[in-house]
């Protein structure tokens, strides 16, 4: 008699924790992903910013599921589900079959209506990402250095960040330890202590999930780095030299987008009811409407008073990989409830924000809970002593050895 097949399209927060709540399940589980690696997202703006390489923040799927012996880890693209033939459809017309599915393929960005912006304004969801965002900002500084025209040397050394989230947030903070610490005394013909660091939010304050309090202690933080925040201030338009708000027009050869995000396009191929990101509106379960063996869990999936955070997106697929469990076993699903361990955001060297429970914190105090956090929570152990190392040299020497340009860059 055959095991049931549940397979798992996405391996990061959530699918990597359904994964290991089926690790020893009698089941037989797949996990397809259109990478080879999990990626430690809270920290990708580090590899951004040249403070971490890659492979401090990432590990090999089939590395971290060698020991499970009933999953098996594919390599490849879910372009479409079957969900009344229980088929996948990948990304080279092969078709794999399933019993149980969970979806946990995340979000991608969104520039809300206006794709073109991707060019000249990149997002931060992926390695690949990290490494375009961080060739342009270190190449900035180089085609400053050669630049004669004032006006243009301006543009080179201004930063701009779209969007006053967490990302947003940590990026600027770090841009401008950058210009201020980290390249001091590198350059002959510029002062990178000149660059202009510029962080723009269409709502009223940063960090808008947060307290308002703790919101203006980080727009204070920030101000602090020397980072200008601009708030109640929408983009209208970003093109190769800068972005406009309205009337008012910013040159800026380097601009960070950190303002919105939309789900995979596999939400939509569901058939079921989407919010305006594209999220699926699962039952309590997690479990799509009509589709009791479909579960949606992480980013793409809507839950009420559930934000979209790794802690959150850890829970929901342990949950989706359980509950999969007590259908095999005949058994009633449960419903989700989703347990706050807090938020966290980092803004620069010794300042952050912190929300847990009924406590908040700012400054150093949060600093080093969202230090310790991060290392605790990394992946493996070789992960946390490399962070752990690279982290300490940083502090100590304000130095950021991966800063490291690869070829590509063309501005």
């Amino acid at each position: 008699m055959s095991l049931p097949r549940v397979t798992i399209v996405g391996c990061g927060f959530a699918g990597l924790w359904a994964a290991q709540a089926l690790g020893r399940a009698a089941v037989e589980v797949t996990v397809i992903d259109r990478t080879n690696h999990h990626l430690f997202t809270p920290l990708l703006y580090q590899v951004a910013t040249g403070g971490l390489s890659a492979p401090s923040i990432a590990a090999p799927i089939r590395h971290i599921l060698a020991d499970q012996k009933n999953t098996t880890v594919l390599f490849g693209e879910v372009t479409g589900i079957d969900a009344g033939r229980r088929v996948l459809r990948l990304e080279n017309g092969d078709e794999t079959p399933y019993d149980y599915l969970i979806l946990a393929a995340g979000t991608t960005h969104s520039y809300f209506g206006h794709d073109d912006w991707a060019a000249y304004a990149p997002g931060l969801k992926t390695l690949e990402d990290a490494l375009e965002i961080r060739r342009r900002v270190l190449a900035a500084f180089e085609h400053a250095e050669r630049e004669s025209d004032p006006v243009r040397r301006r543009a080179w050394l201004t930063f701009v960040v779209v969007g006053g989230g967490a990302t947003g947030v940590e990026l600027a903070g770090t841009f401008a330890e950058i210009a201020r610490h980290t390249l001091a005394g590198e350059f002959r013909r510029i002062d990178p202590h000149s660059a202009r660091v510029v962080l723009v939010e269409a709502a009223e304050r940063v960090l808008p999930p947060y307290p308002p309090d703790l919101a203006a202690k980080a727009q204070l933080q920030l101000e602090r780095l020397g980072v200008t925040v601009w708030t109640h201030r929408r983009v209208s338009a970003i093109d190769a030299d800068g972005v406009s708000l309205g009337d008012e027009r910013l040159s800026a050869k380097t601009v960070i987008w950190a303002a919105g995000v939309r789900s995979s396009p596999l939400g939509a191929a569901l058939g079921v009811p989407l919010d305006r990101a594209g999220r699926v509106k699962v039952e309590p379960d997690l479990s799509v409407p009509g589709h009791p063996e479909i579960f949606v869990a992480g980013d793409l999936a809507v839950v009420d008073a559930v934000p979209g955070i790794a802690p959150a997106a850890k829970q929901m697929g342990r949950h989706a990989g359980r509950n999969v469990l007590r259908l095999v076993g005949g058994q009633p699903t449960r419903p989700f409830n989703y347990r706050d361990y807090g938020q966290l955001a980092t803004i620069g060297r010794n300042a952050a924000v912190a929300v847990i429970g009924r406590l908040k914190l700012s400054g150093f105090p949060a600093w080093v809970v969202w230090l310790v956090a991060h290392i605790y929570f990394l992946i493996n152990f070789r992960n946390r002593i490399v962070v752990m190392l690279d982290w300490a040299w940083a502090y100590w020497t304000y130095q950021r050895y991966a800063r490291i340009i690869m070829r590509g860059v063309k501005r």
